[in-house]
C-alpha cells in the first residue's frame, strides 16, 4: 500500500511520549485488570473526563479517581505522583517528526491536562514540530469522543480520509475509523516509524 495523506496525526502519549501510569494504575488497583480495561475504565472515568476536558481542577480530579478506582493512597501523594506520569519522548520520535516534515502537514491530538501540557511544550520540544496541536483541555472535549476528532478535521481543513491517525489505544483508534480517518493502533515510536513506512510515506 502506497498511499498520500495531507495529514499526519498522532496521539502523544504512548505513540511518541513514553508513560508510567499505566503500569502504576496497575500496580495501585492491585493488577486486578488488563491494560485494556484499565484503559476503558480510565477514558470513560468522570473524574478523568472533567479533568482533562478542561473543566476541573487538578484536586477535583485526583479526589474523584481515587473513589473511582478504590486507590490506597492520599489524594495529595495521587497529585505529586501523576505530575511524572509522563517520562519523555520515545528514543527517535522527534528525528521521526523531523523526517517527516516534508510528507504531510504533522498534527496531534491528545488528551492531556494543563500539568502535563505545560511539560510536553517547555520540556519534551516535541509541539514545535506540529502545525496543529490539539490538547483536550484546551478544546473541550477529549478522545474517544466524536467530538474530538470532528474538531480536528475541521481545523485540519481537509477530508477525514486524508487524515492519517496513529494512537496506542483501540477505542480510539476505532472511534477515528468512525469519522473517516485512516488509523492505526501503535504501540511507541519504533511501531509508529514501522506503520508510516508500511504506508509508503517513509523509505
Amino acid at each position: 500500500m502506497n498511499r498520500q495523506f495531507d495529514v499526519i496525526l498522532f496521539d502523544l502519549g504512548g505513540v511518541l511520549i513514553e508513560l508510567s501510569g499505566v503500569a502504576r494504575m496497575l500496580e495501585l488497583t492491585g493488577n486486578q485488570m488488563a491494560p485494556g480495561e484499565l484503559w476503558r475504565r480510565w477514558l470513560t472515568s468522570a473524574a478523568v473526563r472533567e479533568f482533562e476536558s478542561g473543566k476541573s481542577s487538578i484536586d477535583a480530579f485526583a479526589d474523584g479517581v481515587r473513589r473511582e478506582f478504590d486507590l490506597p493512597i492520599s489524594s495529595e501523594q495521587f497529585v505529586t505522583e501523576f505530575g511524572g506520569w509522563i517520562l519523555g519522548p520515545y528514543p527517535g520520535a522527534v528525528d521521526l517528526l523531523n523526517r517527516l516534515a516534508d510528507s504531510a502537514t504533522l498534527a496531534c491530538l491528545a488528551n492531556t491536562n494543563h500539568l502535563h501540557w505545560q511539560r510536553v511544550k517547555n520540556e519534551m520540544g516535541l509541539v514545535p514540530l506540529f502545525k496543529f496541536a490539539f490538547a483536550s483541555h484546551e478544546i473541550g472535549t477529549l478522545k474517544p469522543d466524536k467530538e474530538a476528532f470532528q474538531f480536528a478535521i475541521d481545523s485540519l481543513g481537509c477530508s477525514a480520509d486524508r487524515i492519517l491517525f496513529l494512537d496506542d489505544n483501540q477505542i480510539n483508534v476505532d472511534a477515528a475509523n468512525a469519522v473517516g480517518m485512516v488509523s492505526f493502533r501503535v504501540n511507541g515510536g519504533v511501531e509508529a516509524e514501522e506503520q508510516i513506512k508500511n504506508l509508503g510515506i517513509l523509505r
